[in-house]
């Protein structure tokens, strides 16, 4: 079987933002979710007041409608958030036995490295993946991090497609920035960007784990690779 014919069915995604509209008609429905204060606590309010993780959670479930979802909130009252309640977030998706964890979010502050390299590996062997930014001109953390799966954005790519390239020695999945589309909206005037490369990955890393129960990063690796034949894609 090929990537395509797959739907995401029963794998657990992860978003770690701003929270979500459960009942958004793009986003279906959510297994569960919770909220990490600025103090490490746990709230159980993940609606979303931002707009951000309803979007990003629309665009993943576009590709992959069968994924379970799982909200997890760190952004409250704008897009930022600390080093403390981002790893605890990571945690938390983990703990939720989250396979798939979309951080359509970084940092370039190198002080983060290590904090954020050590939730990676606890990430890994739960055998789940963090599906991060990359960019040339900026190291984002954690994307640029082994055991991730690094992410750029290419605005000619088409949104239901993907290429895999080699990214400073790294293979790096290459989506389209654009989100799904919202109905009499020009595509400009709704939100894109990196974010959204993210989540269009997250999507298409939730069917390969789908096609591979159960296989660590390599053999997500050898899905998705497997997907470019199967859909006519570019590697």
């Amino acid at each position: 079987m090929f990537l395509r014919e797959y739907t995401g069915c029963g794998v657990r995604v992860a978003v770690v933002d701003s929270g979500v509209h459960a009942t958004h008609p793009h986003v279906g429905s959510v297994d569960e979710g919770i909220g990490v204060r600025e103090d490490g606590s746990l709230d159980h309010d993940f609606v979303d007041r931002l707009g951000h993780g309803t979007a990003v959670t629309a665009a993943i479930r576009e590709k992959s409608p069968d994924a379970r979802i799982i909200v997890v909130k760190v952004f409250w009252r704008t897009l930022t958030t600390d080093i403390t309640s981002l790893v605890r977030g990571i945690d938390e998706a983990t703990a939720r036995g989250a396979a798939v964890i979309n951080l359509s979010l970084g940092t370039s502050n190198a002080a983060h490295r290590p904090l954020l390299q050590e939730a990676v590996h606890r990430v890994s062997a739960r055998r789940a993946v963090i599906v991060a930014a990359i960019e040339d001109a900026i190291e984002w953390l954690p994307g640029t991090l082994d055991g991730t799966i690094p992410t750029a954005l290419d605005w000619s790519c088409p949104r239901d497609q993907y290429r895999i390239v080699t990214h400073r020695g790294r293979r790096a999945i290459v989506t389209s920035g654009y989100p799904r589309d919202i109905p009499n909206v020009p595509r400009d005037r709704n939100l894109k960007g990196i974010s959204f490369a993210v989540a269009n990955a997250s999507g298409f890393v939730a069917r390969a784990c789908e096609m591979r129960s159960g296989d660590d990063s390599e053999g997500i690796w050898t899905a998705l690779e497997s997907g470019l034949a199967g859909a006519g894609l570019e590697s």
